[in-house]
């Protein structure tokens, strides 16, 4: 991958970790820089992203760092050869935003997905016809066919027995599918269908459950593989998406999750819910 093409998120990601080894290090930039015989302006592109680094020299850092946990070395490595990794969306050009662009390399390279959804269903159970709608209302029309074939194609991660969806969609989200009955019933009949993978696990909100407004906003947990795991929230918004590395933010996500585990409905009764929604729609 050219320098020109960065930052990637996975260039962004091996730069954050570099620059916590090297503050928690009490090392300046300089030291660093002469370490590696380089100029400073170098190690400040690595740690902000925008280049990579060559696996000998990410070794003298991690050396330098007292990084001796192997399996940690290893990921970071592994990470650092992932930069330069040419993945399935690469070939889309412009079609697809940068914001598009991160979430499918932190999907890709997660072990476990935690999605909450307060109004729509998740990307990777909808049906072809309910992202039809959805990409409609936000996207150019020559662009929308080409936008639905991208989102079709996430769905190969649920094939990978390495990997793990959990979803908690709010009830409310699945009264307000678009379409007639028949499209309504379809979408509620695939989400029930993909609830029974093995390594997918669905949970409704109830209407009737009493979280601060605060918590229905959407969010997802990604889990990197590798050891050590790591957690970043991803929020979804008007414009694209926000990142969450720092522990602090990303543990507020995670002890949302939680609490709405706990309001909601069972996997078991979360499908019955489902099956009496389909029946209601009369389709």
């Amino acid at each position: 991958m050219a320098q020109s093409d960065m930052p990637t998120m996975r260039s962004k990601r091996l730069g954050n970790e570099l620059r916590r080894l090297r503050l928690a290090n009490d090392l300046k930039v300089s030291q660093v820089a002469e370490l590696l015989e380089c100029g400073q302006p170098k190690i400040s592109q690595i740690e902000n992203g925008k280049r990579g680094i060559r696996q000998i020299d990410l070794t003298l850092l991690l050396n330098r760092y007292g990084v001796d946990d192997e399996v940690y070395r290893r990921s970071l490595k592994q990470l650092a050869r992932d930069i330069h990794k040419v993945d399935w969306w690469s070939s889309q050009g412009p079609l697809l935003r940068d914001t598009l662009r991160d979430y499918l390399t932190l999907e890709a390279d997660s072990e476990q997905m935690r999605n909450f959804e307060p109004a729509l269903v998740p990307g990777l159970l909808q049906t072809e016809d309910y992202m039809r709608q959805v990409i409609r209302d936000s996207a150019p029309k020559e662009n929308i066919e080409a936008l639905v074939a991208t989102r079709l194609k996430r769905r190969h991660l649920l094939e990978q027995e390495d990997f793990r969806l959990r979803v908690i969609v709010d009830e409310v989200g699945l009264h307000r599918i678009p379409g007639a009955g028949a499209l309504a019933a379809e979408q509620l009949q695939h989400i029930r269908s993909m609830a029974a993978l093995p390594n997918v696990t669905l949970q409704v909100l109830p209407v009737q459950a009493k979280l601060p407004v605060n918590q229905l906003l959407p969010f997802v947990l990604f889990t990197f593989r590798g050891e050590p795991s790591i957690d970043v929230a991803w929020l979804e918004h008007m414009t694209g998406g926000t990142l969450l590395e720092q522990r602090r933010d990303v543990q507020v996500y995670s002890r949302m999750w939680d609490e709405l585990t706990a309001a909601a409905l069972s996997p078991s009764e979360s499908r019955r819910l489902i099956t009496k929604l389909i029946k209601d729609t009369g389709a």
